[in-house]
């Protein structure tokens, strides 16, 4: 028997709710998506996170389903966030400049995407650059 395209999980703590879907949020599949984040606000909950760990995709559809549960959620006095996002959905988020939605990791006890190593760098060695430059006083009234 096959998977169904996407499952949703969720797991409230009082006001506070995890969202968990499972698979491809796509036109076909966003419905479900919607009705879970309706569900949370109709619930009473107003800090959401949606853990998008096991999304394999999440097309524009998707993307415009968290925009428009983020305004509505925002609008009851509550958050929503995303947390590791597919690549695809990272991209077009970063795009619209919907950077907003990110946030670290929800209830101190989410595991890390699959295949995620920590990226460690070198120090930079201290260089000599030119001196600071003084800001520039910003100009109302127009263009410059």
């Amino acid at each position: 028997m096959p998977l169904p395209p996407l499952t949703i999980y969720r797991h409230d703590r009082r006001k506070r709710a995890l969202i968990t879907p499972a698979g491809e949020i796509d036109l076909d599949t966003v419905p479900l998506v919607r009705a879970s984040l309706e569900r949370c606000l109709r619930d009473g909950i107003r800090t959401i996170d949606v853990d998008l760990t096991l999304v394999t995709l999440c097309d524009c559809s998707g993307l415009n389903a968290f925009l428009h549960a983020s305004q509505r959620i925002t609008a009851a006095g509550g958050t929503l966030r995303l947390h590791h996002p597919p690549r695809t959905l990272a991209l077009m988020l970063d795009i619209a400049g919907c950077e907003f939605l990110f946030l670290g990791v929800p209830f101190g006890q989410l595991s890390p995407p699959p295949g995620y190593a920590p990226v460690t760098t070198a120090p930079v060695p201290p260089h000599r650059s030119a001196p600071p430059v003084p800001p520039v006083p910003v100009l109302s009234g127009g263009a410059v």
